[in-house]
């Protein structure tokens, strides 16, 4: 489960975030192409950006879920 303590940095401020656990799979990219992108130096990825309407709701939802190390979290901010 991912851990709010430990989210990096490059999130974009709100619900949605990656945390350490990430291991740049690149299945939250292909899944929410709109919301997910790569930080090259670091080798992971990150929330870019809210989602903005409830089909990219859904896509960060399927992404959360997808995660095979769970390191997509919801704050429910």
């Amino acid at each position: 489960m991912a851990d709010a303590d430990n989210k990096y940095e490059d999130n974009a401020t709100g619900k949605f975030y990656v945390d350490e656990e990430c291991i740049d799979c690149d299945l939250c990219r292909e899944t929410a192409p709109n919301n997910f992108t790569r930080n090259d130096d670091g080798g992971y990825s990150f929330v870019t950006k809210q989602p903005e309407s409830e089909e990219e709701e859904e896509l960060c939802r399927e992404a959360m879920e997808g995660c095979p190390v769970e390191a997509i979290g919801d704050d429910g901010a």
